[in-house]
């Protein structure tokens, strides 16, 4: 590092900000030093490839195939779900996998093949392995979904974890989705994407770059099928994709390609064959059902950095009282704690928080408090002194507690990897409930540790127990923040067990929608963030997360009106919508861009609390289902090849498309429609899909369309939830499924169906149940016959 380097980390301005420059110098040294004198140092490595067949040994859902040199393991669960892992991997451990996975199919059974190879027969695919080693994915009708080719290891002479590489096959058409929270998606190019939960130190735009949340989780949509594949390892990889090029060169050329390449870990495998809604379910099934949010939370959030206290916060509040503008969170960011330290509250900014947090939920507004993994290495400090009687921090190879750079100052990193760790950090939360706080925003939990150079986070040579394992960060990064979002959620559970939790967390890696939700971090200002915005929620979804959202308003830069508004007006059909400024951007609230731009807010902010009652039904859906609120627009027809491709419309649901503006100036926007007829719902125009149209998106709103025989529960004039049916083309039928608040506990709602059907120029709408057909039993309000 140069000089100019050092002064550009140091930094000036005020003496603060200095002096954290000069300790994250410090700290970037020292994290150096560790990593030099406890990591392993790659020396001498022998390449290995499984060699040819030896022998097998039949097993419960299909059993143990030995090569010359590794062994294969394969299971065919009774969910369909394929498992295949070499050197022997089991499914197990698994911090991805809820409970103790699923049951081998007794119905599968190891079988020969051909040319010395073996094979097992799914219901929903067959599992074919070559004598060399390569894993074949095939449909039932013999379409081949993807080829593994034989993997190769890299191992350390004198010992130590080995590398690997897995090559694959997929048809010319296919296209990639998912690899967690993306902002060059959804579809996923050609490229190369790391495997690391990383803090960018910066608000993220369509670069493709590695951001807080990726997993090794992909789908792939084929005119031959849709496939789900999950490798099933914590360490730092990449992944580098090729799409097909139909036409182009013969055979072997055309295929699409990926690579994954990991630094240690097992090397295994799950694949999930159907519909991409039958494939969610499944991976649901595996790896946990989402948390549905309390309804609240399915409201308007505001969040502001540098909200001032109390007197700030309840000015915020007023201003959107005052207005008409629905408001069902507030969120106090670090600066609310004292000295930034977690788990304190600054009694001078806020010398009467319980009783501020009971006055806003009497208006139906709720506080969330952020919460940081980071402990201010502080003695005397209670939360530092019961975490260093626990033993509960980090340390390091030579057992001394690991420090970091983080927004507290000098910090200490709770070892979320071990459950005595997770049960003493879920129980803070009491102060957190105790002060009145509803909900939780994890934040910087990659984790963050501030470095003037080399990565922004722990050394990679940190020790952690890994559930009694034990290894070092290498292994325990990706899922630092998915153990912490497991820690605030069970603690909660059992400190207010009336009430679902509320957690969202900027990180986190497969399995995360157990425990809460995703934020997608600082967003670019520009028109490109506006667009990564929804990549990312859209991948997410496709990788289990169904609640995620991205801020609206720029932390750190105030954006011009129209970009704030067009943000917002996407982000009211997100499933977590949130406006996020600092004080110097104005605090993002509709009415800092004047009285036009404010009335268009309202109409967005309007019609997001009206679809209210549909954001419940998605969420108790998404529970039962594993389908997420927000879906591409390919998700019900994923043969259609045009829809593959279009990345600038969403599903909301069944029921809705929406086709947001996403660039400056559009007053017009062309939309792709799926299949079938669809409604502008506020024209009530019709039209028919597949194909493209051309539609007005003026300022006031930006297009969504309803399709024929939709059923959408609204909240009505009087706040009662009511039926918004759209009328069936002629001769069509059509319905949906309505899922009731029942509140922000733990009941189970029934779920109501419904079925539509068109009888000349009448809709007539029934119940079903398991007794017949009936009245509907709430008001029906039917649109599109004219």
């Amino acid at each position: 590092m140069d000089g100019r380097d050092l002064v550009r980390s140091v930094g000036v301005g005020n003496a603060g900000r200095a002096a954290r420059g000069l300790r994250t110098v410090r700290a970037a040294w020292r994290r150096r030093r560790i990593d030099a004198v406890w990591l392993p140092q790659r020396g001498a490595e022998r390449a290995r490839v499984p060699g040819q067949v030896r022998d097998v040994e039949p097993g419960p859902g299909g059993g143990l195939i030995r090569f010359g040199r590794s062994e294969l393991r394969i299971t065919v669960a009774v969910n369909g779900a394929l498992f295949w892992g070499w050197d022997g991997a089991g499914p197990l451990p698994s911090y991805a996998l809820a409970g103790s996975g699923p049951e081998p199919d007794p119905r599968a059974v190891l079988e020969p093949d051909k040319d010395g190879g073996w094979r097992v027969v799914a219901e929903r695919a067959t599992l074919v392995v070559s004598r060399h080693g390569a894993v074949q994915v095939c449909t039932p009708g013999g379409l081949t979904l993807r080829r593994d080719l034989p993997p190769r290891w890299w191992e350390p002479v004198d010992g130590g974890a080995a590398r690997w590489m897995q090559r694959s096959e997929v048809p010319a058409d296919a296209r990639f989705f998912g690899l967690g929270g993306r902002s060059s998606g959804p579809r996923l190019r050609d490229g190369r994407y790391r495997l690391w939960n990383t803090d960018p130190g910066r608000v993220f735009g369509p670069d493709g770059g590695p951001l807080s949340v990726t997993m090794p989780v992909q789908l792939v949509v084929a005119d031959a099928g849709t496939h789900l594949v999950f490798h099933d390892t914590t360490w730092d990889g990449t992944v580098v994709l090729r799409e097909g090029e139909e036409g182009a060169g013969s055979g072997h050329d055309r295929v699409g390609r990926c690579e994954v390449r990991m630094d240690g870990g097992p090397l295994r495998c799950w694949v999930l064959v159907g519909t991409p809604a039958r494939v969610l379910h499944t991976w649901a099934s595996l790896t946990g059902a989402p948390a549905v949010p309390p309804s609240w939370a399915l409201g308007h959030h505001h969040a502001g950095r540098g909200l001032g206290g109390e007197r700030e916060t309840r000015r915020i509040v007023a201003g959107y009282q005052e207005r008409g503008l629905p408001l069902d969170a507030v969120h106090l960011d670090l600066d609310h704690h004292a000295d930034r330290q977690v788990f304190t509250v600054d009694r001078e900014r806020f010398p009467r928080l319980p009783a501020l947090a009971e006055e806003l939920r009497r208006d139906g507004v709720r506080l969330v408090s952020v919460v940081e993994p980071a402990v201010r290495a502080a003695p005397g400090d209670a939360v530092h002194d019961g975490g260093s009687t626990l033993d509960a921090f980090v340390r390091d190879a030579s057992g001394c507690t690991v420090r970091g750079v983080t927004r507290a100052g000098e910090s200490a990193f709770p070892d979320f990897t071990h459950a005595r760790v997770r049960k003493w950090w879920g129980g803070l939360y009491e102060e957190r409930l105790g002060q009145g706080f509803a909900g939780f925003w994890h934040d910087r939990n990659e984790p963050t540790s501030f470095n003037a150079f080399g990565e922004r986070t722990l050394p990679r040579s940190a020790r952690h127990a890994l559930e009694g394992r034990g290894g070092d960060h290498r292994e325990a990064h990706n899922v630092y923040a998915l153990c912490m979002a497991q820690a605030g959620y069970e603690g909660l559970r059992e400190l207010s067990p009336r009430e679902r939790p509320f957690v969202f967390s900027r990180s986190g890696w497969a399995g995360s929608q157990r425990y809460g939700g995703i934020w997608s971090g600082g967003v670019a200002p520009g028109w490109p963030g506006l667009r990564a915005s929804l990549s990312l929620v859209l991948g997410l979804g496709l990788c289990g997360v169904p609640y995620s959202g991205a801020d609206v308003g720029g932390q750190d830069g105030g954006p011009s009106a129209e970009l704030y508004l067009r943000s917002l007006q996407l982000a009211a059909y997100l499933p977590l919508f949130r406006t996020h400024a600092s004080a110097r951007a104005g605090h993002g609230a509709p009415w800092d861009f004047g009285v036009e731009i404010l009335e268009h807010a309202r109409a967005a902010l309007l019609g997001r609390r009206r679809l209210s009652p549909y954001f419940v039904t998605l969420a108790h859906l998404a529970r039962r289902t594993g389908a997420p609120y927000v879906r591409p627009p390919w998700w019900g027809a994923p043969e259609d090849r045009a829809l593959r491709d279009c990345e600038d419309t969403f599903l909301l649901g069944d029921g809705l498309l929406v086709a947001p503006v996403l660039e400056p100036g559009a007053t017009r926007r062309p939309v792709r429609l799926p299949r079938g007829r669809w409604y502008d719902t506020v024209t009530e125009e019709a039209y028919k899909g597949p194909g493209q149209v051309v539609v007005d998106a003026p300022l006031s709103r930006i297009p969504v369309f309803a399709r024929a025989g939709a059923v959408v529960p609204v909240r009505g004039a009087d706040g009662e939830s009511e039926l918004e049916v759209w009328a069936p083309a002629p001769g069509r039928t059509g319905g949906g499924l309505v899922v009731p608040d029942a509140g922000d506990g733990w009941d189970e709602p029934e779920v109501e169906r419904y079925a539509v059907r068109r009888q000349g120029r009448q809709v007539v709408i029934t119940r079903e149940g398991e007794n017949g057909s009936g009245e509907p039993g709430r008001p029906v309000r039917v649109r599109g016959l004219d």
